[in-house]
């Protein structure tokens, strides 16, 4: 009998190309429901990345504002090189004139500060007349208007009651003004590295805004009457501190307080105190 080769179904025939054309398809395409796996893990990883790069952007800044307080510290001590050891005035004739601060100078009491004529703008840098300090990158800018009359310190204060003002101690916890023409001379200071100098500063007004000096918790003359906090803890709850001896640090608010006089909370608005005791003593020679 002679071999008869098996005629091939039509129908195969048909489905043959189409077969073909998947298979090389397929190594590109996928189906519903790999696409909505690949969705799935696509959220389920930005969801854990994005609190971590949130972090590092927040330590980013912190790092930045770092570097530019222990700035504030470095030019201090040249002040202090070429002023017979005597660290920069905060606030020259404060009680009068009110027009000089360490970062800059006004020409009424009502007028932000310009980068110019403070106590230390010439040992900043910067370009020709312009010795503005650099800002810190988490401080959120506050509208134009009556209360930015701080505006210009880069969100930063100086620990001015006790290093940018002259005292002598009058009695145990009072210190007294000698004059606010000169800062604190250094022999004053017996531990330089606690004793801060300048810190991440606001004020709570009506709202938060700029302020050019650290408070420190009670008045030098007048210890048993306390100041509304200025250390701002905006880096993840925590304040950039720099010391005399010239070494930054991160520090946790331990304590805060309102006097009732101001519209804002100091509280909500993270202001308040780093270290363990209540006192002078971060801040006092």
């Amino acid at each position: 009998m002679l071999g008869i080769t098996q005629p091939t179904s039509i129908a195969a025939s048909r489905r043959a190309p189409r077969l073909a054309a998947r298979r090389r398809c397929g190594r590109y395409a996928f189906t519903l429901i790999e696409l909505l796996v690949v969705i799935a893990i696509t959220s389920l990883l930005i969801g854990i990345l994005l609190p971590a790069l949130a972090s590092a952007r927040s330590s980013g800044r912190a790092s930045v504002c770092g570097s530019n307080i222990r700035q504030l510290t470095l030019a201090n001590e040249m002040y202090a090189d070429d002023w017979e050891d005597h660290f920069a005035p905060g606030a020259i004739d404060f009680r009068t004139l009110n027009r000089h601060r360490w970062h800059g100078t006004r020409t009424a009491g009502n007028e932000p500060f310009q980068p110019v004529g403070g106590s230390l703008t010439t040992y900043l840098a910067g370009e020709g007349t312009s010795r503005a300090v650099r800002a810190c990158p988490s401080f959120v800018e506050i509208p134009a208007g009556s209360s930015a009359f701080e505006r210009g310190c880069g969100g930063y204060g100086y620990n001015n009651a006790y290093v940018g003002t002259h005292r002598t101690r009058a009695a145990t916890d009072v210190w007294t003004v000698v004059t606010d023409n000169a800062g604190a001379p250094r022999h004053h200071f017996r531990e330089p590295a606690r004793t801060v100098a300048f810190a991440d500063a606001a004020f709570a007004a009506d709202d938060l805004i700029e302020y050019s000096f650290i408070e420190a918790r009670f008045h030098p003359d007048r210890p048993t009457s306390r100041y509304d906090p200025s250390i701002h803890f905006r880096h993840a709850s925590r304040a950039s501190a720099a010391w005399l001896d010239g070494h930054v640090s991160l520090e946790m608010r331990t304590h805060s307080w309102s006097s009732g006089l101001y519209l804002a909370s100091p509280q909500a608005l993270q202001l308040g105190w780093f270290g363990s005791a209540d006192d002078n003593s971060l801040f006092s020679p």
